[in-house]
């Protein structure tokens, strides 16, 4: 088991939280909150707050750019073999609604091979409380294995 999925499943979704941003402190401007991780899948919720808002009113698409990095990463690195390492390499991005309420961010990586090395397109979605689509990432890692 990943050292970071045991963290998750010692700490708790909370204690787990506040890890990951004390880690990479700019997660810790969306305030998430990890509610699922284990290999090939992440989720986590994103309160909406004035602070991550844009003139809009609506949560910043750099905002959700960073809550679909925050899941992308976490669950790359549980699922990556031991003594994998890992890096964004791209993303593209689509802004397919208004996000008018708290968000949930999840990765679905569980078609990929993280056996191999090289690059994997992470697809990341994020809908609003009520369900709708209101963003999808597709999220370059490149993935090296231990030699």
């Amino acid at each position: 088991m990943s050292q970071a999925l045991e963290m998750f499943k010692l700490g708790g979704p909370e204690q787990f939280s506040k890890m990951v941003c004390q880690m990479a402190p700019y997660f810790s401007t969306i305030n998430p909150t990890m509610t699922e991780l284990r290999p090939g899948y992440a989720e986590a919720k994103v309160p909406f707050r004035r602070e991550i808002t844009n003139h809009l009113g609506t949560i910043h698409a750099i905002a959700l750019c960073n809550a679909a990095e925050l899941v992308a990463g976490t669950m790359t690195d549980v699922s990556i073999p031991a003594g994998g390492r890992w890096i964004p390499k791209g993303m593209t991005v689509e802004y397919l609604a208004k996000a008018k309420t708290d968000v949930t961010a999840v990765a679905d990586g569980s078609q990929l091979d993280w056996s191999t090395a090289g690059d994997k397109i992470v697809t990341v979605d994020v809908v609003d409380s009520g369900g709708v689509k209101v963003f999808t990432a597709r999220i370059t890692m490149n993935v090296k294995l231990a030699e």
